[in-house]
Formats: C-alpha cells, sequence, structure tokens
C-alpha cells in the first residue's frame, strides 16, 4: 500500500510497458476480522488518489486471487504477475497456488520482499537451522544490512484502457463495523505520508525517552506505526534505516525501537518455520492445559466488553473499541487477565483482536497471545501472571488512563470514555450512568486458581 521502497512496483516498472496496479479481496483477505478488512480497503482508497496523481489507477477485483488474475491477463495481455510476499500460513497457501497456476498459463509470477526486513529464510542458526528464541535472533540480525531504500516511481506507464474496476463502496467493507465505524475512524492513521510523519515525529520527539515511556499507559510515547507497518504503508527497511541514523546521532531509545521491529521480524520468521503458531500451541505440551474455550461464559463476555470490574483491563478493552488499537502494556495484562484469571483460551483472544485491532497481523497477534499465556516461544522458567492492580500502580500511578477510557464513576467523563458507549452495540444495553461492575473473579482467587491448574499441568 506504499509507492516508496516497494520492491515489487519497481520491478513491474523497470520490465517495461504498462504497469496495472490491482488490488484483490480474495480469499484470504475477505476473511479478516470486521476492523482489520475495513481498514484495508480504506488504504486502497488511499493508495488509489495516490496512484491516480501519477497517472495511474488501483484496479479492485473482488474473488479468488488466481481466478481474478487469470481473467484480468486475459483481457490485459498481461505476461507479468508481481507481488509483495507474506509467509503466514494463509497467505503462503494462495500465493504458492497463484504461482503454480500462473506458471501453467505460460505468466511470469513473482514474489517479492518488501514486507519484512529479511525474509525468514535467509536467517539462520549456526547449525542451519532457525531461531527459536528471540534473543539470539536479535543478536544474528542487528547488525545485518536491509539495503537501500528505493525511491518511489516518478511515473506509472498506464494501459491504453483500462480494465473494469469495482467500487470500493459497493464492497461495504463498513458494514460490520455498525456505528462503531464512525466512533474509529478519526483514530486512524492511514497513508504513506502519515506513515512517513509519524516516523519523523517518533525520532524527532519520542524516541530519547521510549525505553521508558513505551510502557506508560497514559503517555504518547511510542511510534504509533504499527498499524501502517501492517497495510504495507511505510517499510520496516525505512524505519530501520532511519532509526539507525537516529542511533548513530546519539538518541537514546532508537536501539529499543530497533529491537521491536526485530520482534516483529521474529513473529514471521516463526510463522514461516512453525506455521502452527497461529492456529495451535506452539508447544504442544500445553495442549493438555485446562484452558476454557467457551466464549459465551459470562466471565468472558465481561472481558470482551470491557465490565470485568478491574480497572486496568476494562480501560484497555473499552480504548480497543473506540480507537483500534490498545497500548502495548494493556495488550500484555488483558490477555494475562484472560488466560490466567478467567482461565480462557488464548485462541479467545486472538479472535478478539482479530475482529477489533487496526493492526492486526497474523503472526504477531498469535506470538503475542501465545507469549502471555505460555504456550508460545518464550525461554521464561516460570507461569507468568501479571497483576493488573499492581500493573496500574506501576504505570498508570494517578489513573489518567483509567480515568481517559472508563465513564463509570466520573462526574463528567471525557470525550474518550463516553466515546465507548457510542461504539458498542446497542444490544449491549451499557450506559455511562450506570454503576462499576463488581470484579468478576477477585484477583488473587483467580492467580491462585491458575497456579493450581499449572502445577497440576506440570504434574
Amino acid at each position: 500500500m506504499r509507492l516508496a521502497d516497494n520492491p515489487a512496483l519497481c520491478a513491474a516498472v523497470a520490465a517495461g510497458g504498462p504497469v496495472l496496479p490491482v488490488f484483490i479481496l480474495d480469499e484470504v483477505t475477505d476473511s479478516y476480522g470486521a476492523l482489520p478488512r475495513w481498514r484495508m480497503g480504506l488504504g486502497a482508497g488511499h493508495l488509489d488518489r495516490s496512484l491516480r496523481a501519477l497517472g495511474s489507477r488501483l484496479v479492485l477485483r473482488r474473488g479468488p486471487a488466481l481466478d481474478v488474475l487469470r481473467h484480468l491477463a486475459g483481457q490485459t495481455g498481461a505476461r507479468m504477475v508481481v507481488w509483495s510476499r507474506l509467509v503466514d500460513p494463509d497467505a503462503r497457501a494462495r500465493d504458492e497456488a497463484v504461482k503454480a497456476g500462473l506458471r501453467a498459463d505460460g505468466l511470469a509470477p513473482r514474489s517479492f520482499p518488501g514486507h519484512f526486513l529479511w525474509d525468514p529464510w535467509t536467517v539462520q542458526t549456526a547449525s542451519g537451522g532457525f531461531y527459536r528464541v528471540f534473543t539470539p535472533f536479535w543478536r544474528a540480525v542487528k547488525d545485518r544490512d536491509p539495503g537501500t531504500s528505493l525511491a518511489p516511481p516518478g511515473r506509472l506507464p498506464a494501459p491504453e484502457t483500462w480494465p473494469d474496476s469495482d467500487r470500493l463502496d459497493d464492497w461495504a467493507l463498513d458494514q460490520p463495523m455498525r456505528r462503531g465505524a464512525g466512533v474509529v475512524r478519526p483514530h486512524l492513521g492511514i497513508g504513506e505520508a502519515v506513515a512517513r510523519d509519524r516516523l519523523d515525529r517518533f525520532l524527532t520527539e519520542r524516541a530519547a525517552d521510549y525505553a521508558e515511556a513505551r510502557d506508560m499507559l497514559a503517555q504518547a510515547g511510542t511510534s504509533e506505526l504499527s498499524e501502517n507497518l501492517t497495510h504495507g504503508e511505510i517499510s520496516p527497511r525505512q524505519c530501520w534505516l532511519a532509526a539507525q541514523e537516529a542511533a548513530r546521532h546519539g538518541v537514546r531509545g532508537a536501539e529499543t525501537f530497533l529491537r521491536e521491529l526485530v520482534w516483529r521480524e521474529f513473529a514471521h520468521h516463526l510463522a514461516y518455520h512453525t506455521p502452527h503458531l497461529t492456529s495451535a500451541n506452539w508447544r504442544p505440551e500445553w495442549d493438555a492445559f485446562p484452558w476454557s474455550s467457551d466464549a459465551i461464559r459470562p466471565e468472558i463476555r465481561a472481558w470482551q466488553q470491557g465490565r470485568t470490574g478491574v480497572e486496568l483491563v476494562d480501560a484497555a478493552m473499552r480504548e480497543l473499541y473506540v480507537t483500534g488499537t490498545m497500548h502495548n502494556r494493556g495488550r500484555m495484562i488483558v490477555a494475562s487477565y484472560l488466560c490466567k484469571h478467567l482461565m480462557g483460551h488464548w485462541k479467545i483472544g486472538q479472535a478478539w483482536f482479530a475482529d477489533c485491532l487496526r493492526d492486526w497481523d497474523p503472526a504477531s497477534n498469535a506470538m503475542g497471545w501465545q507469549w502471555v499465556a505460555g504456550s508460545g516461544p518464550d525461554a521464561a522458567p516460570y507461569f507468568r501472571i501479571f497483576n493488573p492492580d499492581t500493573q496500574r500502580a506501576k504505570f498508570d500511578p494517578d489513573r489518567a488512563y483509567v480515568r481517559r477510557w472508563i465513564a463509570e464513576g466520573q462526574r463528567s467523563p471525557p470525550d474518550t470514555a463516553r466515546a465507548y458507549f457510542e461504539a458498542i452495540p446497542q444490544s449491549w444495553a451499557l450506559w455511562p450512568s450506570a454503576p462499576y461492575p463488581a470484579p468478576v473473579v477477585a484477583l488473587a482467587e483467580g492467580r491462585a486458581r491458575a497456579l493450581e491448574a499449572y502445577q497440576g499441568h506440570r504434574a
């Protein structure tokens, strides 16, 4: 969804002849959750406007990727098809089918890097295997040269006749969002220019304090780039090179940011080498752990609605509903609460985030949930249980974050807290003047229950 540092686009231009930019709502992308799919469509609309400034446009089609591409190739006489590759299991299966089918038709399909710093198969251990632990992975790549960022093309040669295109509005990608779309929309940062501005602002204004500020819940201490990286509106290489330059100029926190970019790489490294990461316990010995998969339990519904009676958990869940994102510290806390205090399966949380996150990413989301649950790649030799109350005292000491998102009990709640009641389904029948709920489970009780289950699991 960008023009700069796009190897596939540069290869298309270098091949000579007309270039036909295409976006397909295919069998993978059409299965995305409500907000990720809507956000993806908004990104496509923005990209179309950028392309039109170069005398081009974005052709929109809906249907199985191979069928659409075969039809377009037949219409236009195209002989070459290029795209930026993904490595999660669903995308790989689609791409492999597309490559095989197009080759059988005599076309030249080719996928290019661009969504990651390094293709997963290029990062290997000394024995030629893949990395299972982050720190050695970080050491292996931190001094690697990702190459030079590619300039955007000055123009895109257009075909003499443009094939028909769907209308984005006809896809009605906002419908599953219902009334929440209007609440979330102002919080989205769409497009290449916004992404670049976020990166520049972060490195000049926030990076110096990033190592500490990124954990403070009420503080704007992060880059906010995960949304744009997810949708390809900025490349990880652009971020990496800019952060390295900042580090050379002594910007404190730049290396911490580089490590976070590598966490994203590590998630996709694992999704490529161990594709079950996105759908099953990464460590199979956790298959017998007694999580509940009942997503309609009252306690689970309370978690989804931000009504658990635990302030920090509820504040984070409401931030998600209003903005389409959640502070990273909040993500760890709500995940721990679901999997440990409520003994809910991490897949319940994974699915909820997949429906609600504007920066949803199949690999990062799965690795994050499994890291917290304990079933994933994690060198920690203990059962991690976050205490939401002590986390609030440490990372929201004046309760500014809690007040920002929880209206109940406040005489004049801020607009952010009220917006939650405008975004949620009316069938929930919730209103800001209602009393704040009592905890669905006492924290000490939930912790003890989780530890008992863990001890039984280990036995």
